[in-house]
C-alpha cells in the first residue's frame, strides 16, 4: 500500500498523501501491538472525511485526479479492517489496480519501472498468504515476482505490437483536471516563475543539416502580443488573416516533437516561413493548430534565421503603439523624453533603453521583488531585478511611449545540444520573452532586452542566468547535465513506445515486404502468436510435471540417509509409518524425524500445488540430515 501511496504522491494533494501515510503508519503499529479490526466509530468518519475533502478539492468524485485519490484513499482505509487472507488478496488486487491508474498520469520510463517494481510487494504478498510457507529473507520473497515479470516480457512485447490501436483512449477526451504546462496566451511579470523552474522537457527538435544553428539564433516563437492593459500582455488570436510578408535571407529545416501543451499554440524558429497539416499561419507568424495539443505532436517546418518581417508598417502601427492611460507615469515620460532627444532615430533610442539595463543597476534574478499597480514604475524605479519577462515589458513600453512600434514575443529560447541523439532538447525552463521592434525598412527586429542585462541567459541558458541562489538543487550544472543525457533513453520511449499509435502499427510489417497490415492480419498474428505461446507453456507445465515430484526426492534421499544406519523402509511401508519408526529407532534424531514427516506430509498431501520455497526448504532438511550407522 505504501509503494501504491508512493507512487501516486506527485498528482495527489500534499495534505492527502501525508494523511493517508499517517493511517498506515498507525495501522502498522496498532497491528503490531494487537491485531483486530479498528472500529466502526473510527472507519465511517474517515470514510466520510475522505469524501468531503475530494469533493470539496475536485468538485466531483468523477475524472482520473479525484478518481484516482478517492481509490487510493478508499485502499488505505481498506486495511482498517483486513484480518482475513480474504481482505488481504482484495486489498492486494486492488492495489494492483491502482498501480496501474497511476500510469494515466505518467507514462515515462520511470514510472513505468516504478509501477512494475510496485507489483513485486503484491506477488510476494499474495504468495505469504499460501499454506505452509516457509520464513525467508524479503529479497527472497520478491525473487519469484521478478521471475515472473522477466518471464511475462515476450508475451508483453509480443501483445504491445499486435493488438489493434484504438483512435482514442478507453477513458476518452482530456478532461477538465489534466493538468497542462508551457507558455501562456498571457504575460505579466512573475508570471512563468513556476515554469523557469520546471524542468520538463517541452519539445525536442532535429535539424535537417544535423547540427543546430548558433545558438544565438535559437529562438522559438509562440505568442506575439500587441495587447497591454498597465499590468499584462495579451495575444489577440484572429484568424483568417494574412500573414505578414517575410523576405528570408536564409533558411534551415527541422522537425519539431512537442510534448503535450493543452494549447493551441506551435512553437517555431524565428521566423517560420510555412505551415503545417492542421494550423494556420497567422499575422504575426504564429502557427496557430484547430485544436489543443494533448498528445505528443510531431511536425516539420521551414524557418529563416535572417530576415525582413513586414518592410512597411501599413497596417497595426496603432496597435503597436497602444498604451493604457493611468499606469507607469515615470515610464512614460522616461519614453517620451527619449523621443524629444532623439526624434525618429529609433537605433539611437533601443541603444538608450539596453544602456539603461546595462549600467542601471539592474540585476537577473527568478526571485524578485513584488511590484505594485505601476508595475513597470516600480521595476524601472525602485527594485531592478527581474528575468525576461520584466526587461521584455519594461523595454516595450518604453518604446512606445517613445515612439517606436513594438511587442512582446514569447516562446523558447536555447536549449540543449544531445550529440548522441543528433537533437535538441527544449526544457520549459528553456521559456524565454523578449520584443520586436519595427524598423523602417527593415520590419520587424527582435532585441532581447535580456541578454543586456545578464548574456549567460542566450549564451548558456536560464539555469545558468539565475546563478547559484535562485535556481533550484535540480538545475544545478552537474545534475542538469546527467538529466540531459539521460533524455536521450526518453526519447526513445516516447518515440518507440508511446508514440507506437495506429499508423506506425500499420507499417509493422514493412521490413519483411508487407506495405500495410490491416486489423485482419493483426488479429490473424496475434491469435497465431496466443497459440504458438499457450504451446510452449502447456509444454513447459508438462516437462515440469513429468519430472519427480521435489518431495518425494527429498524423502528418497532421507530413505537412504536412514537405510546406512540400519533403518530400510519395509515393502508396502507408508511414509508417516515409516519414519515413526525410524524415531523410535534413532531416539537422539527423534524430533527431526517427526519435523521432516509432518513437512513432508503437508507437502505430498496437504497442498495441490506447494510453494517452491517450501519444496526447496525440505529438501534441504533431507540433505542435512546425518545419522550414527549402527542401531540395534
Amino acid at each position: 500500500m505504501l509503494g501504491v501511496l508512493a507512487l501516486h504522491a506527485p498528482h495527489l494533494p500534499w495534505w492527502l498523501s501525508g494523511g493517508l501515510g499517517g493511517v498506515l503508519a498507525l495501522r502498522w503499529w496498532q497491528r503490531r501491538r494487537q491485531p483486530g479490526k479498528a472500529p466502526a466509530w473510527l472507519k465511517l468518519p474517515l470514510i466520510a472525511l475522505l469524501t468531503l475533502a475530494i469533493l470539496t478539492t475536485y468538485g466531483t468524485v468523477f475524472g482520473r485526479a479525484p478518481g484516482s485519490a478517492l481509490a487510493v484513499g478508499l485502499l488505505v482505509l481498506k486495511l482498517l479492517e483486513s484480518e482475513t487472507p480474504r481482505d488481504a488478496r482484495v486489498g492486494i488486487a486492488f492495489a494492483c489496480f491502482a498501480l496501474m491508474a497511476a500510469l494515466l498520469f505518467d507514462q515515462s520510463l520511470l514510472i513505468t519501472i516504478g509501477v512494475a517494481i510496485g507489483l513485486l510487494p503484491a506477488f510476494a504478498a499474495l504468495r505469504a498468504l499460501e499454506p505452509a510457507q516457509a520464513s525467508t529473507s524479503l529479497p527472497r520473497q520478491l525473487v519469484p515476482g521478478l521471475v515472473l515479470l522477466v518471464a511475462s516480457l515476450p508475451l508483453t512485447l509480443f501483445t504491445f505490437a499486435l493488438v489493434p490501436r484504438l483512435s482514442s483512449p478507453l477513458w476518452g477526451a482530456p478532461q477538465r483536471d489534466e493538468a497542462r504546462t508551457g507558455l501562456s496566451s498571457e504575460m505579466s511579470p512573475g508570471a512563468m516563475t513556476e515554469l523557469l523552474i520546471d524542468d520538463s522537457p517541452a519539445m525536442r527538435v532535429a535539424f535537417d543539416g544535423s547540427l543546430p544553428p548558433p545558438r544565438a539564433s535559437l529562438y522559438f516563437r509562440a505568442y506575439v502580443m500587441w495587447d497591454y492593459d498597465g499590468s499584462s500582455w495579451h495575444a489577440v488570436d484572429i484568424a483568417n488573416r494574412p500573414a505578414d510578408p517575410v523576405e528570408p535571407a536564409d533558411s534551415v529545416g527541422y522537425t519539431v516533437t512537442l510534448l503535450p501543451t493543452g494549447q493551441r499554440v506551435l512553437p517555431a524558429l524565428d521566423v517560420p516561413l510555412q505551415t503545417v497539416d492542421g494550423a494556420e499561419l497567422r499575422r504575426e507568424r504564429m502557427l496557430m493548430r484547430a485544436q489543443p495539443v494533448n498528445d505528443t505532436l510531431t511536425y516539420h517546418l521551414t524557418s529563416a534565421l535572417h530576415y525582413r518581417l513586414q518592410p512597411t508598417l501599413d497596417r497595426g502601427r496603432q496597435a503597436a503603439l497602444q498604451l493604457p492611460q493611468g499606469f507607469n507615469p515615470r515610464t512614460l515620460e522616461l519614453g517620451r523624453q527619449w523621443h524629444a532627444r532623439y526624434g525618429n532615430d529609433t537605433a539611437a533610442i533601443v541603444r538608450a533603453a539596453l544602456d539603461l539595463f546595462h549600467d542601471g543597476g539592474f540585476s537577473y534574478t527568478l526571485a524578485p521583488a513584488p511590484l505594485g499597480r505601476d508595475a513597470m514604475d516600480d521595476f524601472l524605479f525602485s527594485t531592478h531585478e527581474g528575468f525576461c519577462e520584466y526587461y521584455a515589458s519594461a523595454f516595450t513600453v518604453l518604446m512606445r511611449a517613445a515612439g517606436v512600434p513594438a511587442r512582446v514575443v514569447t516562446g523558447y529560447q536555447g536549449g540543449f545540444w544531445n550529440k548522441f541523439g543528433n537533437y535538441l532538447l527544449v526544457r520549459q525552463s528553456d521559456a524565454h520573452a523578449w520584443s520586436e521592434v519595427w524598423v523602417a525598412g527593415r520590419g520587424w527586429v527582435r532585441v532581447d532586452p535580456t541578454a543586456a542585462v545578464r548574456p549567460e541567459r542566450v549564451n548558456l541558458g536560464a539555469a545558468a542566468a539565475a546563478g547559484g541562489s535562485d535556481r533550484p538543487w535540480y538545475q544545478d550544472a552537474w545534475l542538469q547535465g546527467l538529466r540531459n543525457r539521460w533524455d536521450i533513453v526518453n526519447r526513445w520511449w516516447d518515440k518507440g513506445v508511446i508514440g507506437f499509435d495506429a499508423l506506425r502499427q500499420r507499417g509493422l510489417l514493412t521490413p519483411f515486404g508487407v506495405q500495410e497490415t490491416d486489423t485482419q492480419m493483426l488479429t490473424l498474428l496475434l491469435v497465431l502468436g496466443s497459440v504458438l505461446f499457450a504451446s510452449i507453456g502447456l509444454a513447459w507445465a508438462l516437462a515440469r510435471r513429468a519430472r519427480i515430484d521435489p518431495a518425494l526426492a527429498g524423502l528418497r534421499r532421507l530413505e537412504r540417509q536412514l537405510g546406512k544406519a540400519g533403518v530400510v523402509r519395509r515393502r508396502g511401508e507408508g511414509p508417516q509409518h515409516y519414519l515413526r519408526r525410524a524415531a523410535r529407532a534413532l531416539p537422539g534424531q527423534r524430533d527431526t524425524l517427526l519435523q521432516l514427516m509432518e513437512q513432508y506430509l503437508q507437502l505430498r498431501y496437504g497442498e495441490t500445488e506447494p510453494a517452491r520455497e517450501s519444496l526447496r526448504a525440505f529438501q534441504r532438511a533431507a540433505r542435512d540430515f546425518h545419522v550414527p550407522r549402527v542401531v540395534q
